[in-house]
Order: C-alpha cells, then sequence, then structure tokens
C-alpha cells in the first residue's frame, strides 16, 4: 500500500465537536507506540536508508526536531498572532541532525521527554483556549488549537506509518 506524502495531504477541520481529549490521548501514546515498534530492533535495520530516505533512527529524530515547532505553534495562537510560524518544510534541521549516530535509547528518552513538555502545555486549557485560531502558514487555513494537535497527532502516525513501511522491506 502507497502512502500519500506528509506534503500532499489535506486536511478538514470543519468539524464543531470537541475531540481534544482523545487528540491528548493519541500524542500521549506516540512515545509508548513507536517504544514499542522499535526496541529489540538491530542496528543495521535502525540505520538502514532504504532508497536513500530516512533511517528509522532519522524519522525518530524529526519527530523530536519539530517539537518545538508545535510547541511554538500554540504560543502563537495562545497570544493571538494572526499567523502561525513557519516549519522547515525542506526538513534541513533533520537532515543536518546525524540522528543515525545517536544511541536508540536517547533518541527515544529525547522524544519522550520533549513530548511531555507539550502535554504539559496542552494539560491546562480550557474550552475558550482549545478553539482560538491562527492561519496555517502553508495549507492557508484557519487552526485551532484541537486543529493543530490533531495535525501532529495525524504527523505522528504518517511517522510511524513509514517506519512500519521500512520493517515490512
Amino acid at each position: 500500500m502507497q502512502q500519500i506524502p506528509w506534503f500532499e495531504r489535506t486536511f478538514d477541520f470543519s468539524y464543531e465537536q470537541n475531540i481534544f481529549p482523545a487528540v491528548l490521548e493519541r500524542l500521549a501514546d506516540t512515545p509508548i507506540r513507536l517504544e514499542a515498534k522499535v526496541q529489540g530492533l538491530a542496528p543495521v535495520v535502525l540505520d538502514a536508508k532504504p532508497d536513500g530516505k530516512w533511517s528509522i533512527k532519522e524519522h525518530i529524530g524529526h519527530l523530536i526536531d519539530l517539537e518545538p515547532i508545535w510547541q511554538g505553534r500554540l504560543e502563537d495562537i495562545l497570544t493571538g498572532q494572526a499567523y502561525l510560524r513557519t516549519a522547515d518544510l525542506d526538513n534541513r534541521q533533520t537532515d543536518r541532525a546525524q540522528h543515525n549516530h545517536s544511541d536508540l535509547t536517547d533518541l527515544l528518552d529525547r522524544f519522550r521527554a520533549v513530548r511531555q513538555k507539550t502535554l504539559q502545555l496542552l494539560a491546562p486549557l480550557d474550552d475558550t483556549a482549545i478553539y482560538r485560531t491562527a492561519l496555517h502558514p502553508r495549507l492557508h487555513q484557519p487552526m485551532r488549537t484541537m486543529d493543530l494537535f490533531l495535525f501532529v497527532a495525524e504527523h505522528d502516525d504518517h511517522h510511524l506509518a513509514r517506519i512500519s513501511a521500512i520493517l515490512r522491506a
């Protein structure tokens, strides 16, 4: 089964229901799912770059690299910015980071810690905060706090699926 490239995905945030508690569960479970997927894999599997694309470690590192963007975008929404801050669409940070030189346990611990920080920022939000909006710079559509973190959960799942595809190859 072919996975749609991330930048070709479209998103519809027209729902009105408060799905934020379920989104928080998905975000909290990503480190657990990631660890279950990669623990015990041989270094040759973790470091392999099929077709010259990212390795499993690089996918994990990418999730670490982007978490400060998500945290910053939350700040953008909560402080009333018109636009969410932009991301590096070329993923230069991940390409330069040399995540394959990192220990798997270190990568997993770093992801768990940075995600925990995100969850701590999200936990105290009330309904007013989760329905506040700012414009997404690439999608050119308003995103509520709830939408932003659904987008993050989808991004997590995208990379978990990429890791699964590497493992099946």
